[in-house]
């Protein structure tokens, strides 16, 4: 068959060093970004490192306490001492009321330790507590992400990962040591799991049970991201020693183990076990998850029918 396309190792090299380039920066900012999600999700529970109750309190809330209370205890816990956390917190729990703001310190504490990030100049998003009734809203119950941030950050999310990934997979798509088949699944994965990532949040927001699944998909674009990104530069730079050197004698080996192990008779075997988890599979998708879908939405349309 006629080859349609050139394959990585085959490109010219000034083209390897610009596809490396761009690899190499946006790896750079994969890894920032998780850095930055492991600084705010991560420490929305007061301890670092990401959790399903971090997501669930950045997205649903922590409906025991106040926003102020749970950002203190939790993102913005190192930007101010634990006495001074605790006096806001006193105030909050008081009333949170315009009288005391002044003349308990908490004006000059949120002058000291907040305004340098929330005022007017500040990013869009970050309330501005040089006006009090900002910071008087956020003494408010704790539900979470608003409906109106979602909107803004799922957009900027889709529009933005999307051009990484479709640039990702355009420089993967001239690998040739997977088949169409694989390369096809590992092109269109990272957009799967992106849906899936953004309108996660949007049901944690309702309901907390659907936390694990944004970690679960969050976890399937960084796998995702890594296959692409790790087989294309060493399509580019490294295919002789890693793929025919290498992978030809230890893939031919391979190959005959795979041979040897997996007899006609062991692959019915198999085959037969995989029926059998598909069909306990579908059991378990009509007696219990099914019936927890329809209940969730039952209880939407009433929340729905209740706010109407």
């Amino acid at each position: 068959m006629t080859q349609k396309y050139l394959p990585l190792k085959d490109h010219e090299t000034p083209v390897k060093v610009l596809f490396t380039g761009y690899l190499c920066a946006v790896g750079m900012g994969y890894f920032f970004a998780l850095l930055q999600i492991l600084f705010t999700h991560g420490m929305a529970d007061g301890k670092f490192g990401l959790s399903v109750d971090d997501i669930v309190y950045s997205y649903y809330g922590n409906r025991s306490g106040t926003v102020l209370e749970t950002q203190l205890n939790g993102a913005m816990k190192e930007n101010a001492t634990e006495d001074q956390r605790f006096k806001i917190i006193q105030w909050v729990r008081d009333g949170a009321e315009l009288n005391d703001y002044k003349s308990t310190g908490i004006a000059a504490i949120v002058e000291e330790r907040c305004v340098m990030c929330h005022s007017p100049e500040a990013a869009t998003g970050v309330p501005d507590f040089t006006k009090f009734e900002n910071l008087k809203a956020l003494a408010a119950e704790d539900t979470g992400a608003t409906f109106s941030s979602l909107t803004r950050v799922s957009h900027v999310h889709l529009f933005g990962i999307s051009f990484i990934f479709m640039f990702v997979g355009l420089i993967f798509s001239f690998s040739e040591t997977t088949s169409n088949k694989y390369k096809c699944i590992a092109i269109g994965m990272p957009y799967v799991f992106l849906v899936t990532d953004i309108l996660s949040w949007w049901l944690t927001k309702v309901d907390p049970m659907f936390a694990w699944l944004v970690i679960l998909a969050g976890m399937g674009m960084g796998v995702s991201f890594m296959f692409m990104w790790v087989f294309s530069i060493l399509e580019m730079w490294a295919y002789r020693p890693i793929f025919i050197e290498g992978g030809g004698i230890y893939g031919q080996k391979l190959k005959a183990l795979l041979a040897a192990t997996f007899t006609p008779e062991r692959r019915a075997w198999v085959l037969s076990v995989l029926a059998l988890a598909m069909d306990k599979s579908r059991e378990q998708w009509v007696n219990t998850i099914s019936p927890l879908l329809k209940d969730l939405l039952n209880r939407l349309a009433k929340r729905s029918d209740g706010g109407a």
